[in-house]
């Protein structure tokens, strides 16, 4: 394994780091956590030498105000001298803070969830438009410096999905040590994108990348098209060797996370970390990855990563799913194959769970991380599909 920097932290982690949202669950239920299987790919990822692991309160759970399964389910896997071999990154529900005091209920509550008595990599969860301000006013400069101060965390943070504008207000309004931001080659110019990276770095903030497949959408299935591109390239690399090489490909960029849910991944991901180095990328790579985001741009249609987060919508809608089989026709269907996706559509999505359902409370576009007009969305899901 490979190790980088992590800015002003000083610390040494990872190029590949773990990503707890998206672990193997059992029955369709995702607090239902595979923990004999998820167990063994967490160990196995770190006897490999990955030494970053990131998870959140909420993650594996029924909805983002309560706890989830991860965070717990994390403390067992780090178990047997597990936990010294490896830096724990969680996150603050930012969403659910009222007060100054919840600020502290939730960070002892996670350490012991946890079961440890300091949280390495510490983040303000998801900073955005709607929850920085608030966050101001309740002083969480002054709880991120005490939590410090008493040894709780080790270094601040924050995660983020809004525009680069704010960005760049949040990373010059505290003196944080690391971000995490959403990055891969579709959307290098989206949220904060390569410019936050580059300005996040500058300022000597570390840099840890989530969603660097896009939620898979770039390692499985690709479109034809975009295969043809890879095809034509000197070097043969599988998709998602392509997203990660790009990533990577950045000096700025600390730890890529990857949300690994089955041990294939998990061998495939470290073996491309094994050659994780900046300025891996030969101009002609760099043009391939261009040409590639360039069809996914023309075909996408909901820039949906499944991460869960609008669920549970109170009118039962399964919104991912309604977008990923909407995506799937405009990815890879022909108009001669629309029966078969409505047909397919209409098999796998409960009538109970499909677009039609949705009843436009707009509780679901208040903790999208994308900032999807779900409702709108929706309504066009119901309209292409009746």
């Amino acid at each position: 394994m490979l190790y980088r920097d992590f800015g002003k932290t000083k610390e040494k982690v990872s190029a590949l780091g773990f990503g707890c949202m998206r672990l193997p669950i059992k029955n369709d239920n995702p607090t239902d956590i595979d923990e004999e299987n998820a167990m063994k790919m967490i160990r196995h990822a770190i006897d490999q030498g990955v030494n970053y692991i990131d998870t959140a309160y909420p993650y594996h759970g029924h909805s983002m105000d309560q706890g989830g399964a991860s965070e717990p389910f994390l403390a067992r896997a780090l178990k047997d001298g597990y936990r010294e071999k490896v830096k724990i990154a969680t996150k603050l529900p930012s969403w659910a803070v009222e007060t100054r005091e919840d600020m502290d209920k939730f960070l002892n509550e996670q350490l012991k969830r946890l079961e440890t008595d300091c949280i390495d990599f510490y983040m303000m969860h998801g900073i955005s438009k709607n929850n920085g301000e608030n966050l101001k006013e309740l002083g969480f400069r002054e709880f991120l410096d005490e939590s410090i101060a008493d040894g709780r965390i080790k270094h601040a943070g924050f995660s983020f999905h809004d525009r680069i504008e704010l960005f760049k207000d949040v990373v010059d309004h505290y003196g944080w040590s690391f971000c995490t931001i959403q990055l891969n080659y579709v959307d290098d110019e989206y949220q904060a994108g390569k410019e936050g990276m580059e300005y996040a770095s500058a300022k000597g903030l570390g840099v840890a990348v989530m969603e660097p497949l896009k939620g898979g959408k770039l390692a499985i299935n690709i479109p034809a098209e975009v295969q043809v591109v890879f095809n034509g390239a000197e070097t043969k690399m599988s998709p998602a060797e392509w997203a990660f090489r790009w990533l990577w490909n950045h000096p700025e960029v600390s730890v890529v996370l990857s949300g690994m849910n089955t041990p294939e991944q998990v061998e495939e991901n470290i073996k491309i970390a094994q050659e994780a180095h900046p300025h891996m990328l030969t101009d002609h790579e760099l043009n391939i990855t261009k040409q590639a985001k360039s069809i996914f741009e023309k075909k996408v249609k909901t820039n949906c990563t499944n991460c869960g987060y609008c669920l549970p919508c109170p009118s039962g809608v399964n919104i991912p799913e309604n977008f990923a089989k909407y995506n799937d026709y405009f990815l890879f269907g022909t108009p001669e194959m629309k029966d078969f996706y409505k047909f397919n559509y209409y098999s796998f999505v409960p009538e109970d769970e499909q677009a039609a359902v949705c009843s436009a409370c707009g509780v679901c576009e208040e903790h999208c991380p994308q900032n999807i007009n779900i409702i709108q969305e929706l309504k066009e899901v119901k309209e292409f599909f009746e």
